[in-house]
């Protein structure tokens, strides 16, 4: 499979470790430097320091998407189907037809989620895993943190549908009263009281989705493989109904197709857990991976909401491996039917990835594994400082001895390199399946992923300043000691109403028109510049709404536009989940 050619490829980890940190100090050297050299043409002002300091804050998480999906790309180009073994090389273990020897527990944490579209994904999965010879190896539990009785109830009646349907099923659910540690609680209960009976656990979100062969793959792997601890799945976006949905799951499709590849080849034992669709090693992670609870009573206190990267931490301190399959499969999940409901995840998600400003300093962690929280911290870094670096050069732009001064032509350049290098992961992504007929022809052709890919970037051009304002007013907030809960996550709407548009995206609105009145009186030169952004702002709450209008989310699938292989397919519609469950869905009267 490899060749000298191809020595590069194969190099030792430490050497692959070397050069992209090379790599990722240089681009950002040099990045720092272009704009060190467009602020620095007057002089420094104190407020263009800020923005330097604000700029410099965005570029490691710009350049570390840059180096892997270049990476990727390039190995993707060279290795094709081949490249995941290459990264992680235990995939060579499993042929396919090893039997399966080992009990596996599958289980999915549920809070007043859907138990409906929830169970009947679970069921599916069990369908097809009681259809193979495989079946007495697995057992299928549902543990409820659900607080809202009538869901509960939802919950247990249709466990008990499903139980009585299918007699031979081993699912069990378990509802728990006390729900201290959220989701991360509920599993190392299930662990502590289940643990000695499985070798592996497959924790599932309410919204994931696999199939029996990529599960079957992932225990053969983990069985020829006693030195992996976490082996993660490279997971998709489901086919969605909403515009919104639809075009952001492209985007992330492609992006997340040639990053990963490109990441795992340097993170190496040292990968990802996303917290589901992925195996997991009953034994060590019982033993080494339970949450601390933080001290304290402020934001970055008490029971740790993003758990998931710290138990890859934490099994690889232990010194299990942890790796990635970075190819895809049948491991699906379902994302935000609307911007109001992305953003509700991204502050939980940002909330809990500040928790980790208190972890950097764990004992005994590998660096890669401190990298991986830092950059972790640093994603949700860049957004309130890309929102600074805006505002701040908007108040600039009044000064017209300061700004006057530097070329038009160097501005716009440089703007237009800073946004080329932020879509890499996205148009690497794309060039992997414009490379090849098969791919292409999955998505409905060249013709259309070019379309595709243009109409996502644009709305993602539109979306991303709304995001980073409200990441980045939650980040003041949590100065002043506001965190955020674990409820349950929207995964289904018609549209969204204007009403409650308003009530997340005011702010947006506001500061886009006090932006739009400063410099139409302080510098109408900046007009032109600052329009997106502007647009953003201004439009926030109508973009919002319109991306999940029916109409528009209609036309978009009836053109097929941001179709995945899986809407082309039609395997994996809610249509096809339900019909594949109805038995469990539905009682003999039709009270279910």
């Amino acid at each position: 499979m490899l060749d000298a050619g191809s020595r590069w490829m194969t190099m030792s980890v430490g050497r692959r470790r070397f050069w992209v940190l090379l790599f990722n100090i240089i681009t950002v050297g040099i990045l720092f430097a272009g704009m060190w050299l467009i602020l620095s043409v007057q002089g420094f002002l104190p407020a263009e320091y800020v923005m330097l300091a604000a700029y410099f804050l965005t570029l490691p998480w710009l350049s570390i998407g840059l180096c892997n999906s270049l990476i990727g790309y390039v190995l993707d180009r060279r290795f094709k189907k081949n490249a995941a073994k290459v990264v992680t090389p235990a995939l060579c273990r499993a042929s396919g037809s090893e039997p399966l020897s080992t009990r596996i527990a599958v289980v999915m944490p549920l809070r007043n989620e859907d138990p409906d579209a929830s169970i009947a994904r679970l069921q599916k999965l069990e369908r097809e895993i009681a259809a193979s010879p495989w079946a007495g190896q697995f057992a299928f539990h549902l543990l409820s943190d659900t607080d809202i009785d009538a869901i509960a109830k939802r919950e247990e009646a249709l466990v008990a549908q499903w139980q009585s349907t299918w007699p031979n099923a081993r699912v069990q659910y378990r509802r728990r009263r006390d729900n201290a540690g959220y989701k991360a609680g509920n599993i190392a209960e299930f662990v502590q009281r289940c643990g000695a009976e499985f070798d592996f656990f497959l924790p599932l979100d309410a919204d994931s989705e696999m199939g029996a062969e990529t599960v079957f793959r992932m225990v053969r792997v983990m069985q020829a493989s006693p030195e992996i601890g976490m082996l993660q799945s490279l997971v998709t976006g489901l086919p969605s109904r909403t515009f919104f949905t639809r075009a952001f799951q492209f985007g992330m499709r492609h992006g997340m197709r040639s990053y990963t590849l490109g990441s795992a080849w340097w993170q190496a034992d040292c990968g990802p857990n996303w917290g589901h669709n992925v195996l997991i090693r009953m034994v060590p992670f019982r033993d080494t991976c339970m949450m601390p609870v933080l001290s304290g009573r402020g934001p970055l206190s008490g029971h740790i909401l993003s758990h998931d990267q710290l138990e890859a931490a934490m099994m690889r301190r232990a010194g299990y491996e942890v790796r990635v399959m970075a190819e895809e499969s049948d491991s699906r999940e379902e994302n935000p039917p609307s911007l109001v409901d992305f953003i509700r995840r991204e502050l939980r998600w940002m909330n809990g990835n500040m928790q980790y400003l208190r972890l950097l300093g764990m004992p005994g962690l590998k660096p890669v594994s401190r990298l991986q929280l830092l950059l972790a911290i640093q994603m949700y870094l860049s957004a309130p400082a890309w929102m600074v670096f805006i505002l701040v050069g908007a108040v600039m732009a009044g000064n017209d001895a300061q700004m006057s001064a530097v070329p038009v032509w160097m501005g716009l350049g440089f703007f237009a390199i800073l946004m080329t290098l932020n879509l890499m992961p996205k148009l690497m992504g794309m060039a992997q399946v414009l490379a090849e007929d098969e791919r292409s022809a999955a998505y409905g052709g060249r013709r259309r992923v070019v379309l595709g890919g243009m109409v996502e970037i644009l709305f993602s051009m539109l979306t991303a300043p709304i995001v980073a304002l409200a990441l980045t007013r939650f980040m003041i907030g949590l100065f002043f000691g506001r965190r955020i809960g674990w409820d349950a996550q929207q995964r289904d709407r018609a549209r969204l109403l204007w009403r409650e548009a308003a009530g997340v995206l005011w702010l947006q609105t506001g500061v886009g028109l006090a932006l739009l009145t400063w410099l139409f009186v302080a510098a109408p030169w900046a007009l032109a510049f600052g329009a997106p952004i502007l647009l953003s702002f201004i439009l926030a709450i109508p973009i919002a709404v319109a991306s999940t209008l029916p109409a528009l989310s209609r036309w978009s699938m009836a053109c097929g536009l941001f179709d995945i292989p899986e809407d082309r397919a039609g395997t994996c519609s809610p249509e096809a989940i339900a019909s594949a469950t109805t038995p469990t869905l539905q009682a003999a009267d039709g009270s279910l």
